[in-house]
């Protein structure tokens, strides 16, 4: 379980989170929603490690992460939490297969056992036939595909997707969101998604709503079959 407890969070004079607490269970897919400006992304980015509160605990399984050394804290992301940004961010440099294979080479995984993990995973999109092509030669969904296949080369517990969908036309997003859930059912990963997308929000196992920098609200709708 992901726990957050009393994070504050201010930029200059400007307080973003108001002293936020919430638990995630594993194995469901989470929606944050809200208007702009409401702290969502971050929270994401704090729950993510990728910034640290100016007060507040962040727990996965009973362990303050934020105790963590810097190296010991990025060894810990690498290791247990993928992202998927609103725009991919692929390197355009290398291909479809080295992009997804990224993660677990920097984790000092043999690039053989990287090369052969990355592509199964391309596989599993459906890419095979795209695994050499850059960035530049695939379409916006490809390109989203290929960053949640990035995103789960080294079997993360969780992933944090940050308005993943938000960039693409309405048949690449459902067929991006049916892929979430398809992967949450048969791998169990979790997904933590911040979404303006209403029709994701009323799919997900759980809502939480954020306004001004608190939560206002934590909705359950029960495990999508």
């Amino acid at each position: 379980m992901i726990e957050l407890k009393g994070i504050e969070k201010s930029f200059g004079g400007l307080q973003v989170l108001k002293g936020i607490s919430l638990e995630i269970p594993y194995g469901e897919v989470t929606s944050i929603v809200g208007p702009s400006g409401a702290g969502k992304t971050t929270l994401l980015q704090i729950m993510g490690t990728l910034d640290r509160p100016n007060s507040g605990r962040v727990l996965y399984d009973n362990v303050d992460v934020l105790q963590f050394k810097d190296k010991q804290l990025s060894k810990f992301r690498n290791e247990n939490i993928g992202f998927v940004f609103q725009f991919h961010r692929l390197l355009p440099e290398f291909t479809m297969l080295e992009n997804v294979a990224m993660p677990a080479l920097i984790g000092g995984v043999p690039r053989h056992k990287a090369m052969e993990s990355a592509m199964a995973l391309i596989k599993y999109m459906g890419l095979a036939d795209r695994a050499g092509h850059k960035p530049a030669e695939l379409s916006g969904g490809e390109c989203q595909r290929t960053a949640v296949a990035r995103a789960l080369v080294n079997k993360p517990k969780v992933v944090l997707a940050d308005e993943p969908s938000g960039s693409l036309d309405s048949r690449n997003r459902r067929e991006l969101h049916s892929l979430f859930f398809d992967l949450t059912r048969e791998t169990g990963v979790t997904f933590v998604i911040v979404t303006h997308d209403e029709s994701l929000a009323a799919e997900c196992d759980r809502v939480i709503h954020m306004r001004d920098g608190l939560i206002e609200a934590v909705k359950t709708h029960g495990k999508k079959k």
